[in-house]
């Protein structure tokens, strides 16, 4: 065999334990693995809320706004998904969560996952499988607190441009609980964050989220946990 050959044998070995270097890295990234998502939205856009736990790799708030690539399939959903309170949720294949950080170097443009009705971890139906989902914008990307926190008050954020959006809490506390409500409301009603009082990690109460959107129709919770975030 010549030198030739004998030479870019070794560069192909070279190659390919880099490759597999760089594959055997991303899954010990420290936010490498499978971020389950709660999936809403309606007419106006589809969203999806990682589901938080207080360890990695899954201690990061990260909430997003998304399509799926299949055209007719993301206007089936948003038909599907429009003013009702039903539980869906994202059960993705693995990535690094921090790739969704607005730092980020490699950042996320696009995941394929199923689709689940129901939480996909607790008994829910898969709908769709394989599914690609575009990432339009990373709404809210917040690391948890590293050790314990109590806050006074619930404050979330409003998702949503239209007449039906959404209030989801931000996690500022250890232990806290995760919250995703959908209103009707004005179309040209604020969009600012609303916070309300809360009381330990019982869930706040629809009259209260009412009295600060002032006017809006509460339809119900689309999800509440706090047993990933005890």
């Amino acid at each position: 065999m010549n030198a030739r050959r004998l030479l870019l044998r070794g560069a192909g070995a070279v190659g390919l334990l880099a490759c597999l270097g760089r594959a055997g890295a991303s899954r010990l990234e420290p936010s490498y693995g499978q971020h389950g998502m709660v999936l809403f939205g309606g007419a106006d856009g589809l969203y999806a809320s990682h589901l938080p736990m207080l360890h990695a790799p899954h201690d990061r708030q990260v909430i997003l706004q998304i399509r799926l690539a299949d055209k007719a399939l993301d206007a089936a959903l948003r038909r599907r998904l429009d003013g009702k309170t039903a539980l869906w949720t994202i059960a993705p294949e693995n990535f690094e969560l921090d790739r969704l950080a607005p730092d980020s170097d490699d950042p996320l443009r696009a995941f394929k996952a199923d689709l689940v009705q129901g939480h996909f971890e607790r008994g829910g139906a898969t709908q769709h499988k394989g599914t690609s989902i575009l990432v339009e914008k990373v709404l809210l990307f917040r690391p948890l607190l590293p050790r314990f926190a109590v806050s006074t008050t619930a404050r979330y954020l409003q998702v949503g441009g239209g007449a039906t959006r959404f209030l989801v809490k931000q996690i500022d506390s250890r232990p806290d609980f995760d919250h995703i409500v959908a209103f009707r409301t004005r179309l040209d009603a604020p969009h600012e964050p609303v916070e309300v009082p809360k009381k330990a990690l019982e869930e706040t109460p629809a009259a209260a989220l009412a009295r600060q959107l002032r006017g809006a129709r509460i339809l119900g919770t689309i999800y509440f946990d706090k047993a990933d975030l005890a």
